[in-house]
């Protein structure tokens, strides 16, 4: 029998449906985007966050600069939307160019407007096994789990890829959550026998039909993070064949990346909670 089709466009939809509720509740929230240069792909992506926004009833920013723009002018932004009030969350848009050192850039941001999850502290926290404000990919991976009823305590989880943005964040989520993680990656002897194991894969790597059904255990959840863009269209990590093997399987695309936006949001809401003392945010 084919895999249960994990639908995320779906799912984000009555997210976003139910997060419009919640601005309502909390008020005018505002939501800087940070574009520099002009990447294709990430003029795309500004884009549909700015359009899941305002279906939310979230106020985007579009903060966006030329790709020449100095390391100093980018950190002079972001110091400036830390001090603007109107503001609940910063988002810079990845990648920067290469004169712009990343790392630094996300250290600057204001944690409780960090909507990423990407600053340190941020991260520290969930490594801590508390959950301030988490990247929105790895929670969107979560949420489908839950949503289809997927049961991870006790169970053995294969992460495929250790990326700060993926793969070691949703490696905490599903420890977490008592899972028994194991995080391979391209130094990883024998990646099929590790998969072969799991009942839950996450596949994270940005490699199209990285892994086959070959790989797969029958009935395991398998959830495609991966996406790369090819003349035939969006391509996952994860070929077309396990869709007969695995019991569940996030298609690409419409699995994770509404998710993704959908979670990014929900993030914003978090922030403004956070920054209206709502909820408590930890001290940095």
């Amino acid at each position: 029998m084919p895999a249960t089709k994990m639908d995320g466009s779906a799912l984000a939809a009555r997210i976003r449906a139910e997060l419009a509720g919640e601005v309502a509740e909390v008020g005018e929230i505002g939501l800087a985007t940070v574009l520099v240069g002009d990447d294709p792909a990430s003029h795309v992506y500004i884009k549909h966050k700015h359009r899941a926004s305002a279906e939310v009833g979230i106020t985007a920013h579009d903060e966006r600069l030329p790709a020449d723009t100095s390391e100093e002018d980018v950190l002079e932004l972001v110091a400036a939307l830390n001090a603007d009030d109107s503001i609940d969350g910063i988002l810079v848009q990845t990648p920067v160019p290469p004169q712009i050192d990343e790392a630094k850039v996300m250290r600057t941001i204001d944690p409780v407007k960090d909507v990423d999850g990407f600053h340190p502290f941020n991260a520290g926290q969930l490594y801590l096994g508390h959950q301030t404000l988490v990247p929105a990919t790895p929670l969107g991976v979560m949420r489908l789990l839950a949503e289809y009823g997927i049961e991870i305590s006790g169970k053995r989880a294969v992460v495929v890829g250790r990326s700060v943005i993926v793969g070691k964040p949703v490696a905490l989520l599903l420890l977490q959550e008592h899972a028994t993680v194991t995080i391979c990656h391209s130094r990883t002897a024998d990646l099929a026998r590790e998969t072969l194991a799991a009942d839950i894969i996450v596949a994270a790597v940005g490699q199209p039909g990285l892994v086959t059904a070959e790989m797969v255990k029958p009935g395991a959840a398998v959830i495609d993070v991966g996406i790369t863009r090819a003349e035939s269209g969006l391509l996952g990590d994860v070929d077309g064949g396990v869709a007969e093997v695995a019991g569940f399987l996030t298609p690409v695309p419409g699995g994770v990346g509404p998710m993704t936006i959908a979670l990014l949001l929900e993030n914003a809401v978090r922030a403004a909670r956070f920054r209206r003392g709502i909820l408590a945010f930890p001290g940095v």
